[in-house]
């Protein structure tokens, strides 16, 4: 594999979603976080009752992009669920969210403190994180924004799975190998033809090399910049040499 994972076709517009089914679009998550959502949101205005449809759906990314995109990465197991107020909508409903209260066992990315409870909408309709195992005994890794409160909320989008489903090279990137490329662009292809356009991009191409999202380039790459300033796919568990940095292409 070229270390940028170039493909050698004309250039054509790679960020396409079409050829990518609805179903596959986040593959480390549940049935019920890949497929699209449908949510009728009601409420009362003037003592009218209103509603509106609103059409929810996650692109699929390459786990150091989700990494980079949040606030907060950690590590936890979950040890509580309940449904809390969480203030009032603009026609002075309240508004309900999910509280998981949780067990912080590592931060990789956040605040100089420790997380306590991670909030969420309270159906998968609205792209709330509903089905967390709340036991305590399984751990997960989670990934989300940070509030103006400071508090964390994640949706159906964000990077959340399973620790023990996370492949070993994943697990180090967590450390400093997603940090290293997030000023990196990871491109997806959707279809042939398609390439990179700068040097600071990688080509992901998992889904038409192997008609998955969650595929090698997900589980074992990652994508860092060089002393060049552009950005190349390295795999492996060690930390990158410093010749890998240095190296320039052919």
């Amino acid at each position: 594999m070229n270390p940028r994972g170039l493909l050698s076709h004309p250039k054509s517009q790679s960020g396409n979603n079409e050829n990518v089914p609805a179903a596959d679009t986040a593959s480390w998550q549940t049935k019920e976080q890949r497929e699209p959502f449908t949510a009728v949101l009601s409420g009362k205005r003037n003592n009218k009752e209103t509603s509106k449809i609103v059409y929810l759906s996650c692109s699929p990314v390459h786990p150091q992009q989700a990494f980079c995109n949040a606030d907060v990465v950690i590590r936890a197991k979950v040890v509580g669920k309940k449904e809390v107020d969480s203030g009032n909508d603009i026609y002075g409903n309240p508004i309900k969210r999910i509280q998981y209260e949780i067990k912080q066992i590592k931060m990789f990315k956040g605040p100089d403190r420790h997380i306590d409870v991670v909030f969420t909408a309270p159906s998968s309709a609205v792209c709330g994180v509903t089905n967390l195992d709340t036991n305590g005994k399984k751990e997960y890794l989670i990934s989300g924004k940070a509030e103006a409160n400071g508090k964390m909320h994640v949706i159906l989008c964000d990077l959340i799975m399973p620790w023990e489903s996370m492949s070993a090279t994943q697990k180090k990137s967590l450390s400093q190998r997603y940090q290293m490329g997030c000023d990196c662009k990871i491109t997806r292809c959707a279809t042939f033809p398609c390439e990179i356009s700068a040097p600071e991009e990688c080509l992901w191409t998992d889904w038409v090399t192997e008609k998955i999202i969650h595929g090698r380039q997900s589980d074992h790459y990652a994508c860092i910049k060089r002393g060049d300033g552009s950005c190349a796919w390295y795999r492996g568990v060690a930390p990158p040499k410093k010749e890998f940095l240095d190296v320039e292409d052919p």
